[in-house]
């Protein structure tokens, strides 16, 4: 019996509904696995359709194009390794979760998942059916147990394919990313590892889809929870793990263990990452924002510059009689030192306009947020006709504190077709900016140094929309504004809570009440890039319509 076992792995990015293009990125893995003499070829969950495919993967007419792609790819990959890959797979009324094992020519085994997930971003007790507790399947001189994803975050499934012959666990993940996520992973598998004394490796895909990015990190486990080898974060890498026989059974030959960067690079490479692939997998080439001399749309400039290059981004200050002079200057300098394409569009004579047409309607009455608004939703227009005309996507700039309470203009400065910095509360925002400020990496196409002027970072924030206006007129200090939104939208805490932790009762009240009715504006906004469990969309889903507020 042959005492090695090798398993390419293809930790790519697939594009959800793009089966061709999925297929041929497996037949490339599979060649590079064929020529490292592989024994099993193994890509992610849901691979071939791409993930998190939502609703898509129940339309019957795309059930059918996966099944005649898989069985293309097998016949395409007879010659060489077993290939591995997910797909969605119907059997008589029930559609399934699945991993397929590919072998000389047709599909040899299908694993099913059988715990779905059903929070956060994931829906698939609605989408899938739950599969049976099943056992291993052969590959040359090895059985292997394959939990696909959610099933390795409980113990049942490792234990019934370990008592039923499995030698060692391959998980195949489509795992995205939130901060501090790999470290909950990591404990998971330990347990899976230690209950079943097996080695097992996690396989994860990468790459950004709506709001979620796949981040990757695949790593493997002997018994004892030794690591054995780490794959890097974001980046899509081919690997070819070698397992050894022992007295004892497989192991895993040591490998590199590629170290991952702190939270601020990967929140920083996430919304980088997002932002890229959303825009490569719907077609756009350019983005354009308003650039308005502030940090929220200092920071979305400098995301769209390190992930589509400065010749691909348009800055376009939009200024009104509110405009202060530093803005102003501080806009032009920041767009200079990206090296973005700049424009100078003043709105006052469109205000103007607009306040006439008004003015019959209005006699009478004061001057109030309505004005304000105008002022916004004039460069929402404005941006959105330049957006139409040079074919260039519209990025909206409202961060997490923004976004909760409603402190943005709906058709306004809410316009636009996604949102880097949608889960990045304002104080992050600033700490973000000072890191990219020292910080250079070689998947960032922006330009190293000091890109964003300390000015823009130690102002107080303003949305200049009247004479002498901050933030802090309306809201409550931005730390303590943050605090209480951790509490009440992160954690899903109470008023009690936040009084707890030292905040007036009243004040997170206020909040709180902000919060929710401000849903409707959410329910209409762009999505952007995923950072917590907290994050607004598929994460935290509320009723537009709702009367409740917390009674204590």
């Amino acid at each position: 019996m042959a005492d090695r076992f090798r398993i390419t792995l293809g930790q790519l990015n697939p594009t959800v509904g793009d089966l061709a293009g999925n297929a041929r990125r497996a037949r490339g893995a599979w060649e590079k696995g064929r020529e490292a003499g592989a024994d099993l070829v193994a890509l992610p969950e849901m691979f071939l359709a791409g993930y998190n495919a939502q609703d898509l993967v129940m339309r019957r007419a795309f059930q059918l194009d996966v099944t005649t792609h898989l069985n293309a790819l097998a016949a395409d990959c007879a010659d060489g390794p077993a290939l591995a890959i997910g797909a969605p797979w119907v059997e008589g009324t029930k559609l399934y979760n699945a991993y397929h094992i590919l072998k000389d020519g047709r599909i040899a085994s299908t694993v099913l998942k059988h715990h779905l997930p059903n929070e956060t971003v994931f829906d698939e007790v609605r989408i899938f059916d739950a599969g049976p507790l099943g056992g291993p399947y052969s590959v040359g001189n090895s059985r292997v147990g394959s939990p696909i994803c959610e099933d390795a975050w409980h113990e049942d499934v490792a234990e019934t394919l370990a008592e039923t012959g499995a030698e060692f666990l391959l998980v195949p993940n489509g795992s995205p990313y939130y901060r501090g996520k790999f470290d909950t992973r990591l404990n998971h598998m330990v347990a899976r590892v230690v209950e079943t004394e097996l080695p097992l490796i996690y396989l994860n895909m990468v790459g950004g889809q709506d709001d979620q990015v796949f981040d990757g990190g695949s790593f493997g486990l002997n018994p004892g929870g030794q690591l054995a080898f780490k794959m890097p974060v974001f980046d899509a890498d081919i690997a070819h793990v070698d397992l050894e026989r022992t007295p004892e059974g497989w192991r895993i030959v040591d490998g590199e263990k590629t170290a991952h960067p702190d939270a601020w690079e990967q929140d920083y490479r996430v919304m980088v990452l997002s932002l890229r692939d959303y825009m490569r997998k719907t077609g756009f080439k350019k983005v354009l924002l308003g650039l308005s001399g502030g940090i929220d749309s200092a920071i979305v400039a400098t995301i769209a510059a390190d992930a589509l290059g400065p010749e691909n981004v348009r800055c376009v200050m939009l200024p009104s009689e509110f405009t202060s002079q530093s803005s102003l200057d501080d806009a032009e300098a920041l767009a200079r030192a990206l090296g973005c394409h700049y424009d100078y569009v003043p709105i006052s004579e469109g205000r103007e306009a607009i306040t006439r047409t008004l003015a019959p309607l209005f006699e009478g009455r004061n001057a109030d947020l309505t004005e304000e608004n105008i002022q916004s939703r004039l460069r929402g227009l404005l941006l959105m006709a330049m957006s139409n005309k040079f074919g260039e996507m519209l990025l909206t700039t409202g961060n997490k504190s923004e976004v909760a309470v409603g402190y943005a203009t709906i058709y306004g400065d809410m316009a636009g077709g996604y949102n880097p910095i949608k889960d990045l509360y304002k104080t992050r925002v600033f700490e973000t900016c000072r890191w990219r400020n020292a910080n250079h990496r070689d998947w960032m196409m922006g330009p190293a140094g000091a890109v964003i002027p300390q000015q823009i970072i130690d102002k107080p924030p303003s949305a200049e929309l009247r004479e002498d206006q901050k933030d802090s007129d309306s809201l409550p200090d931005y730390p303590d504004l943050d605090a209480m939104l951790e509490i009440l939208v992160d954690r899903a805490g109470s008023i009690e809570d936040c009084v707890a932790a030292g905040f007036d009762r009243d004040t997170a009240k206020k909040v709180e009440h902000l919060i929710y009715i401000s849903e409707y504006k959410r329910f209409q906004s762009a999505p952007g890039a995923r950072l917590t469990k907290g994050a607004f969309w598929l994460d935290r889903r509320y009723p537009v319509v709702n009367r409740w507020r917390d009674p204590s």
